[in-house]
């Protein structure tokens, strides 16, 4: 079920719960991951936006499109700062709800169509977040309110819905 119209450019859309091939039937796919209900926010730290970039789950988000990125960020001295964050949405007895929230670093400069990420940090960053973990400590005060504002922007219910965990560890 899409809560956003994705065909409205810049809007947002967060994937929620789909039919899983994988439901213990023990056929086809068992044991692929599933990434139905995982959604890659991207938050742009100077122009103080978030948004929804489906891209990014195969590395081909708009900020990484054409970058050549390096795990070295002494290669990337002009870079501006941005975060992907990958977010998990779940349904419990009151409703959808944030479960898995865990952030990673990125930085691009853009003219010299350089890029710096952790590729492992990235991979395993997603990997909290689908097991319900929440990752944003290491974040700087200006993102993680970015962050928090968009996720309470998108819905309030399912903010509200969210752990304590999640909402402390938002704090500016």
């Amino acid at each position: 079920m899409d809560l956003l119209n994705k065909n409205k450019k810049n809007k947002s859309q967060f994937t929620i719960l789909n039919n899983d091939s994988t439901d213990g039937h023990g056929g086809f796919g068992v044991g692929t991951l599933n990434l139905n209900n995982v959604s890659p926010v991207i938050i742009d730290v100077e122009n103080e936006r978030a948004f929804v970039d489906m891209g990014a789950l195969h590395a081909r988000s708009e900020v990484e499109k054409r970058i050549k990125f390096t795990p070295n960020k002494e290669e990337v001295p002009n870079g501006r700062p941005y975060w992907i964050v990958w977010v998990t949405v779940d349904r419990n007895e009151h409703g959808p709800y944030y479960a898995g929230v865990a952030a990673c670093e990125m930085t691009v400069d853009r003219e010299a169509r350089r890029g710096y990420k952790n590729l492992a940090e990235h991979v395993n960053h997603m990997d909290k977040a689908l097991k319900r973990k929440i990752v944003v400590n290491h974040m700087d005060k200006k993102s993680k309110k970015i962050l928090k504002d968009f996720l309470q922007n998108h819905n309030q219910n399912m903010w509200e819905h969210s752990s304590e965990d999640l909402k402390q560890q938002l704090e500016a």
